[in-house]
């Protein structure tokens, strides 16, 4: 296997894994994900009026979520007074999307609330139905788009996702999409914090990187996370309901997006007259050094 490294942090024998459509197929990381990533009120407050001041600032009203998981930002616009269609490509996921669309079926929003199972390489035919003139926006947050990874080595699948994205947008209409810092990941530089949700349940993580001709080909992070019937937080103190806490350990892949790779890329399919301005943690790339989080907005023309 002449040309590929696979190292990890800390020390651990490297396995290469090929990856999968379906990173959540097995079910673990729907069922531990509240305690992964928080509900909608632990959502942090800087992202929550990010989105949402951008969104009213944009005049946005019809909103597509294409990595909505168990919905935790579909209803947080919902509940804002947005329209959403939310898609996924995880059934497992869904599933909670479905109970929580059941549980508030009362309310307009929610009985309005389309929710569709779609992998991005097919979401556009998806949603035809539903584009109409197209959507005010598409989001795709939570780092989710890295989890899409390059089978062929040239990034034709990930293109082939954000020329759906664009296809599904109005003239004017507004791409979200985010990916971690991988640059800062490769270096070993593993953040303390995420910018965009409460982490507290997430004991350790070992991020592991393959190469391939030695370039970054491959990150792999294994998680530890303290399940969310044995745990609770009072005051912001870690509370558990057991001696011994259950954890459930998870694997997820992620394709290493260069910041300057992913902006050409997307200025490749929505071409340059479209406006493309990048943020790192919510702020100008000049305001922040080596930031968590790279957010790209794509105003289509």
């Amino acid at each position: 296997m002449t040309g590929i490294e696979f190292k990890t942090s800390p020390s651990r024998t490297g396995v290469i894994i090929k990856g999968v459509n379906d990173q959540y197929a097995d079910g673990k990381m729907a069922k531990v994900y509240k305690a992964f990533i928080g509900d909608e009120n632990a959502r942090t407050e800087n992202y929550k009026r990010f989105l949402i001041d951008l969104l009213r600032k944009k005049g946005c009203k019809r909103i597509l979520d294409v990595a909505c998981g168990t919905g935790i930002d579909s209803i947080m616009l919902l509940e804002e007074g947005f329209d959403v269609v939310s898609t996924d490509g995880s059934d497992k996921m869904l599933k909670y999307a479905y109970e929580q669309r059941w549980e508030r079926r009362r309310e307009p929003a929610f009985e309005n609330w389309i929710i569709r199972e779609a992998n991005w390489l097919e979401v556009y035919d998806t949603v035809e139905d539903l584009v109409g003139d197209g959507f005010d926006a598409v989001i795709c947050f939570g780092s989710s788009f890295a989890h899409l990874l390059d089978s062929y080595g040239d990034q034709r699948e990930q293109k082939q996702a954000i020329r759906n994205f664009e296809k599904c947008l109005k003239r004017g209409g507004l791409l979200l999409i985010d990916h971690r810092n991988y640059e800062k990941l490769i270096k070993g530089q593993a953040p303390k914090k995420c910018v965009f949700y409460d982490a507290n349940y997430i004991t350790n993580i070992t991020t592991s990187v393959l190469s391939v001709m030695g370039k970054p080909a491959l990150i792999i992070r294994d998680y530890i996370v303290l399940s969310d019937e044995t745990s609770d937080k009072t005051n912001g103190v870690k509370k558990y309901k057991s001696e011994t806490p259950s954890t459930t350990e998870l694997r997820l892949m992620f394709h290493p997006h260069m910041v300057n790779d992913f902006i050409n890329m997307l200025k490749e399919i929505f071409g340059e007259k479209s406006s493309f301005h990048t943020l790192g943690d919510f702020k100008n790339l000049g305001e922040i050094e080596d930031p968590t989080f790279y957010i790209h907005i794509v105003e289509k023309q």
